[in-house]
């Protein structure tokens, strides 16, 4: 094999392969580093795939246990074969994986199996299963290595007792009592899973309020329905010891208001306090820099501090840490590399909670207008009062949209619902062509559907809604 590219990427999750296929469609010699023994990343590894497919199970699981018969599906002896539920994330898994491969030989794209390290701005050694270095060249070098789940101080993560989100979804019986350090989206998720699998949940957060930087009025309304559905919450809440003793975890915490002290026995505890860029120790000492959060500084065009090294993920500063954000940067610094405009609309990135029913967003928040000094209008509309939730008893929620109150251009849209996720893409392409609260409600939706709720919270925002 020639050791000569045009470009190479560190890391296959999303941002990675993302933009080593760009980079192949648009011409270049392209190979792409992995260290793990498959393609994907952490995503579709250990993240987003495997706890969605637990999600599904489990909210089937729950269903057939508690809703089917209301609905006269008639059942018995439903019974939780974890062993098999586990079998079947990892078969989704499988085949995504290699939908990867088949990607990267159907773009002629090279696979370089092993740890990536930049030696110099155009040469990256890639240091194989038996420790061997070899060296490639390269014209232009794409950092995409991710991230890694944080901790807290003094907390060690053995992924037994103490687990991150990859133990988590990995459990082989369900523990009769699980805490959950972090009410973000991580957290949420996989108490969802253990919660409808059977585990009595707690829920530490060091804040007042659960799912950070979303808008209150969804978090509050958000917490009322995890709360109706059993999981428990220690909310602005300081978790300060964790002891082993005899497989238990012992966990000690104390409010931040009232300075209470307690402790709780489980059999596992989950942290889920946020994500970590993943940056080698090279990279430093390439003079690459980084910047107070120990994130790599990239310029719009997202080029490092070395002109044709770029950095693009979890491991820069710009928008969230999501994995469909990194596969726009991925797609935009591969369309730069080739002379073109490649862009990112920091503005219109959506973001969801799997949980049931689901939470998305998009755009700015009632509280970020607020510091911004932007005047604007709201329109509500809740789910009690759509057809298509109604029938489907799915009525928990409501659409949320924030227009500039002089040109009602959309500013923000927050969804409760359970296919809000789904529901989102719709703002987000009335956002990103710059559409008024008018335009979406004078487009025609189809009836019935959940989708009907967007239009008649638009209209509502002119005071006009239908149905409430």
């Amino acid at each position: 094999m020639n050791n000569n590219f045009d470009v190479i990427v560190i890391g296959s999750g999303p941002g990675g392969y993302v933009c080593a296929i760009r980079s192949a469609q648009l011409g270049f010699k392209t190979a792409c580093v992995e260290l793990s023994s498959t393609l994907g990343g952490v995503c579709l590894n250990r993240g987003c795939i495997p706890s969605k497919s637990l999600l599904n199970s489990s909210e089937l699981y729950h269903k057939a246990q508690k809703e089917f018969n209301t609905l006269g599906i008639e059942t018995t002896n439903i019974k939780l074969n974890l062993r098999k539920m586990m079998d079947n994330k990892k078969k989704s898994v499988q085949i995504l994986t290699k939908g990867i491969e088949f990607l990267f030989k159907k773009n002629k794209i090279v696979h370089l199996k092993g740890k990536g390290l930049i030696s110099s701005k155009n040469t990256v050694t890639v240091v194989d299963d038996s420790q061997k270095k070899t060296n490639y060249n390269t014209k232009n070098i794409v950092i995409a290595t991710g991230s890694e789940p944080a901790s807290l101080p003094g907390v060690k993560i053995d992924e037994k007792t103490i687990v991150s989100s990859t133990g988590a979804l990995s459990f082989d019986k369900v523990p009769e009592k699980l805490v959950v350090i972090g009410g973000g989206y991580i957290g949420l998720e996989l108490s969802s899973v253990w919660k409808r699998l059977g585990s009595d949940i707690t829920v530490i957060e060091f804040l007042d309020h659960i799912i950070p930087g979303m808008d209150k009025d969804i978090s509050a309304e958000f917490l009322k329905i995890l709360n109706k559905q059993g999981i428990n919450f220690k909310l602005n809440t300081k978790v300060t010891k964790i002891n082993i003793s005899k497989n238990k975890a012992i966990v000690e915490f104390i409010n931040n208001k009232s300075s209470q002290k307690e402790k709780i026995e489980c059999d596992k505890v989950l942290v889920a306090v946020g994500r970590k860029s993943n940056i080698s120790e090279n990279i430093s000492k390439l003079g690459i820099k980084l910047n107070n959060q120990n994130k790599i500084q990239v310029d719009e065009k997202f080029r490092t501090s070395i002109k044709n090294i770029y950095a693009i993920g979890d491991v820069i500063a710009k928008g969230p840490m999501l994995a469909h954000k990194a596969e726009d940067e991925g797609i935009a610094v591969a369309e730069i590399i080739a002379g073109q405009a490649g862009h990112v609309n920091y503005d219109v990135i959506p973001a969801v909670i799997y949980t049931s029913p689901e939470v998305a967003t998009v755009g700015k928040t009632e509280e970020q207008l607020k510091k911004e000094n932007v005047k604007y209008k709201i329109g509500k509309f809740p789910f009690l009062a759509n057809s298509r939730a109604k029938v489907n008893n799915e009525t928990e929620g409501f659409v949320k949209i924030i227009t500039d109150e002089k040109t009602d251009r959309v500013l923000g849209v927050s969804i409760i619902s359970a296919v809000a996720g789904t529901m989102i893409a719709e703002l987000a392409i009335a956002m990103e062509f710059g559409a008024s609260a008018e335009d979406i409600a004078r487009t025609c939706h189809a009836h019935p559907t959940h989708s009907e709720a967007i239009k008649e919270a638009a209209m509502a925002v002119d005071k006009r809604p239908i149905h409430f």
